[in-house]
Parts: C-alpha cells; structure tokens; sequence
C-alpha cells in the first residue's frame, strides 16, 4: 500500500469518527426526553418538536446541500457541516428553554442534512471502483454503530450528569474529526460556474419537509388523520411540481439523467427498502425489549448491538462473494436473509429468552450487511466527480423518505395489531401503546400478549417489503456498479 492510499484509508477513519457522532444523535434523544419533560417543563408537543425540529430540516437540506457541494467543493461544505453540527450539540447541551431547544435541534439537522451527502459524495472521489464498496460499508458502519450506542452511552451519561451531556458527547468526536480530516482530505475543486434552480430547491425542500411531516403524524395519529394526510397530499404536489420543473429547467437542480442510469435508480431504490427494514426494526425492537422484557434504555441499548454486529459481520462476507457472485446476487441474499430473519421473529413469543431474539436480530444485521453498502456502491458508480454531491443528496433523500416511510407504515400496523388484540373489556389507557398497558394494574400480561400480536403482524409486512428487494435486485439491479471494470487506480490521491 502506497503512502497516498494509506492516506485515504485514514481520511475514511476520520471520516467515520465524525459520523459517528450522527449516528448516536439518531436514538439518543429518546434516552433523555422523559428528563427534557421534567427539567425543561416540556409538553408532549414540546418532545416531539425536539425530533421533529431536526428530520424535518434534515429532509428539506439533503438536495440543496448536495447542490452547494458539487459548486464550492465537498471538502469545504462537509467542514462547514461539522462545524455546525458541533456548534449545535454545544446549542442543545446548553439550551436553557424548550423554544431554545427546538432551535437548537433545526441547526442540528441542517449541519446533518450536508454531513450525510457531502461525506458519501467525498468517497465517490476517493475511493473509485472496487475500493468505494468497502469504503461505502464502513461509512454505513460507522453511522449505523451509533444508533445502539446511543442508549447505551446515553442512558449512563444520566445516570451520572445533566441530561446536557447526551448532546455533548457529539462534540469530541466531531472536534477530532475536523482536525484529522482537515490534515487528511484532499481538497476537492467544485465548480464555481454551476447554477443554481432556486426554485426547484423551494419546491424540493417544501415537499420533503411536507411529505415527510405527513408520514411522522401519519406514525403517530393514523393515516386518516387530516393531520397527516394533508401535509401527505401536500408534499406529493410539490414534489410532483418540482419534478416536472426539472424537465423545463434550464439548469435544474436534480439531473434527470441520474435516474436513466439502472445503477443509480435500482441501486438507490434498493438501499431505500434496506433502510425501510432497517428503521423499521429499530423501531419495533426498543418497545419490545422495554415492555416485553422489561429491559432499561441501557438494556436497550446492548440488546440492539447483534445487529451492528451482524451487519459488520455481513459486509466482510458480502465481499468476498460479491467478487464470485455478483453485485446483484449479493443483494438478493441480503434481502432473502432479512426475509429468513424477520419470519423467524414473527414466531417470537413473550416467552421466549433473548438468546432466540438475539439469532433473528443478528440475521437482520447480516442481511443489511448483504444489501445496503452494495445497493449503494452500484448506485454511487453511476456519478461523475462533477455530480457526486447532488447525486448523494438525490440517494440520500431517497432513503430518509424510506426510513419515515417504514416507521409511519410499520407503526400503523403495530398500533392495529395490538388494540385489536385487546380483550373489549381493557381499560381505555391500555389501548394508547403497550408502554402504558403494562403499567395498568392487573393489565400487563394482556398488554404484552397483545403486543407480540402487533408485533408478529409487522414483521410480516416487513418480510413482504424484503421479498420485493429480492424480486427487485434480481430482476433490475446490474450485476456490478457501471465503472467497477475501468481502471480503478488511475485516479491519484492527492492531499490539498
């Protein structure tokens, strides 16, 4: 290995301390909110502004940030990124009411919504052909890492300190991350003559934020809910807006071309479903281990580590295969195996140890391993350096809508599943979520019955989304990404 491609592995290193700390942002606010409610006077709409606040600005910035990176440069826009991401932890930790908080939070998710894109658009430069694969797995790791983390290290931090401490353990990460990148990172040219569809980023960003309200609300108060599907409706016109915009634009925001390439639109429509599976999990499993097995945030946090360790696991196979298999087969694997996995959880049975949860979570883990850095690679392979950041932003908002989308979906089916398996004589409480049945005197046991029932039901719809991405990579997904078969080394890594 040369000095100049050890150097780049090390930028990737930094790369991925730095995303860390956006991983851990994804689940440890859930840790400290019951806290955020006590110590800040927060009302339940207060604490679901505090998340709200960040993914809704996080969607609206995903395009709009890849468009500023393909201009002034990747390296520049992801450092302003970080920047502000540490800023805004240091806003969060220190915020003194809740209107400060949710501030705080918007700031927060617009330093994400450029750290996601600008970094995947960074590895597109780096690391062409066959190298980007296994960069693209660590990047996926390194992100994927923090959301178990994020109980864990949350939950011991207020056992021990102010609940201000959750969002300063951003701060080292990303201050060491800026540091090593700032040494490491070759200064990427952009390309100051692009212009810029103001419009389309109007139209785009207020669609996003509309569609992806709808789907949060949708979650939460039920698809019928006029709260949820005007904002739906809403979302829907502008984007259908701005994607017909696209087409009379002289300069428009998203290429078109992007999605006459088979890799990038089969590529990015199958990390979308492995992340519909993904955050659908990551949401159905925290209320089965806290009101099933009654297991603390910490508890929470350890039993959900199987699944980075599955997926950590998946990606070094996945590799070796992919050289004998195929992109395509791999990620039909990955599918299968989350399928295999989440048949088998359907059959769990509040009687059943963590040992049997601990196999089928472990699966869903590999599975993601399989499916998810591949499915990108191909997609990322389709992009010239010159559309690496608009492309990233395109992907990305792709995958935030999939994972609200299986959060709404999957929390629509857990909801039904469990108060229609109620008994009719319940107490009403008890049909609001089976974190308050099991605290209704003499209810529990209904209340966790009831639950595994939901549950069962949405591991099932959720197969059936993974059964598609099995149907899909087979019969659409390239066999490889469009350049994996050029001249991978060509391209020198050169430090700014």
């Amino acid at each position: 290995m040369t000095a100049a491609d050890s150097r780049r592995w090390w930028a990737l290193g930094a790369l991925a301390v730095a995303l860390l700390a956006f991983g851990l942002d994804v689940t440890v606010l859930s840790v400290a909110l019951p806290t955020l409610a006590v110590d800040l006077h927060a009302s339940t709409s207060d604490l679901q502004w505090f998340s709200n606040a960040y993914t809704l600005v996080l969607a609206a910035g995903l395009l709009p940030a890849g468009v500023l990176g393909d201009r002034f440069g990747p390296k520049r826009v992801l450092m302003f990124a970080l920047a502000l991401f540490g800023l805004a932890s240091l806003a969060c930790a220190y915020a003194g009411s809740t209107p400060m908080l949710i501030a705080a939070r918007a700031a927060l998710g617009i330093g994400g919504a450029a750290m996601v894109p600008m970094s995947m658009s960074v590895l597109t430069v780096l690391f062409p052909g066959k190298d980007r694969a296994r960069a693209i797995a660590i990047w996926a790791a390194a992100m994927a890492l923090g959301i178990p983390l994020g109980p864990v290290v949350g939950g011991w931090l207020l056992d021990n300190f102010w609940w201000g401490s959750v969002f300063l353990l951003n701060v080292p990460m990303i201050v060491l991350g800026m540091g090593l990148l700032a040494l490491l990172l070759p200064s990427i040219p952009g390309n100051r003559a692009q212009h810029v569809d103001y419009l389309g980023i109007v139209l785009s960003s207020a669609g996003l934020v509309a569609l992806t309200y709808g789907l949060v609300e949708a979650g939460e108060r039920g698809w019928t809910s006029p709260y949820a599907l005007g904002p739906i409706v809403a979302g829907v016109l502008l984007l259908v807006s701005f994607a017909l915009g696209l087409r009379r634009s002289r300069h428009p925001l998203v290429d078109l071309g992007l999605f006459a390439s088979p890799g990038f639109l089969w590529g990015g429509v199958l990390a979308t479903l492995a992340s519909f599976a993904m955050m659908g999990a990551m949401f159905l499993l925290p209320q089965y281990f806290q009101a099933v097995d009654a297991t603390d945030a910490l508890g929470t946090g350890l039993r959900l580590l199987p699944v980075v360790g599955g997926l950590l696991a998946g990606v070094q196979v996945a590799d070796r295969l992919r050289r004998m298999l195929s992109a395509k087969i791999v990620v039909a694997i990955g599918f299968a195996l989350m399928v295999t996995a989440l048949v088998l959880g359907s059959r769990t049975a509040s009687t059943d140890g963590y040992g049997f949860v601990a196999v089928w979570v472990s699966l869903i883990g590999v599975g993601l391993g399989f499916s998810l850095p591949p499915s990108m690679d191909v997609a990322m392979g389709a992009l010239s350096p010159a559309r690496s950041g608009v492309g990233s932003g395109a992907l990305q908002a792709m995958r935030q809508i999939g994972g609200t989308l299986g959060v709404a979906i999957l929390g629509t089916v857990l909801n039904a599943g469990y108060r229609g398996a109620l008994p009719a004589q319940v107490p009403g409480a008890v049909r609001e979520s089976v974190a308050v049945g099991v605290r209704v005197p003499g209810q529990a046991d209904a209340a966790r019955a009831a639950f595994m029932h939901g549950m069962s039901s949405t591991l099932w719809v959720c197969a059936a989304f993974a059964v598609l991405g099995v149907a899909v990579a087979l019969a659409f997904l390239p066999r490889e990404a469009q350049d994996v078969t050029g001249a991978q080394s060509e391209n020198e890594y050169v430090a700014g």
